[in-house]
């Protein structure tokens, strides 16, 4: 049984593409795109990085968070930014980003949960 095919709208790409920018800019590390449109019926793609310290991490979101906003666009949910060990931003059907410190990244491993999912990183990269 094949999956529907995925309706990208231009609006769901140029948000992954600032998103993957804004975290660039606070040098995230391990930056991964995951498209699970045909595994998911929560979110088309997952997000996914790193920083190194506490801080980097509140600072890779709170960048996200800023350029998505200026964009007209805010998060239905964020989880985590308090604390900066793993910030979750919810923005529903379109995109769900995880910023993560390094070792809770790896107790998590959400690449490897979500193995089915394609890898996307390169087509969203400018780098």
């Amino acid at each position: 049984m094949n999956p529907a095919p995925v309706t990208e709208t231009p609006d769901a790409m140029e948000q992954v593409r600032v998103a993957v920018a804004a975290a660039h800019s606070r040098k995230a590390e391990d930056l991964t795109v995951l498209n699970l449109a045909a595994i998911s019926d929560f979110t088309d793609r997952f997000l996914i990085c790193s920083g190194t310290n506490e801080r980097q991490v509140q600072a890779i979101a709170e960048a996200i968070l800023r350029g998505l906003r200026e964009q007209g666009v805010r998060p239905l949910h964020v989880e985590g930014l308090k604390h900066g060990r793993w910030v979750l931003l919810d923005y529903g059907g379109d995109m769900v980003v995880h910023v993560f410190l390094d070792e809770t990244r790896e107790v998590y491993a959400l690449e490897r949960l979500w193995s089915d999912a394609a890898v996307e990183t390169e087509r969203f990269s400018s780098e």
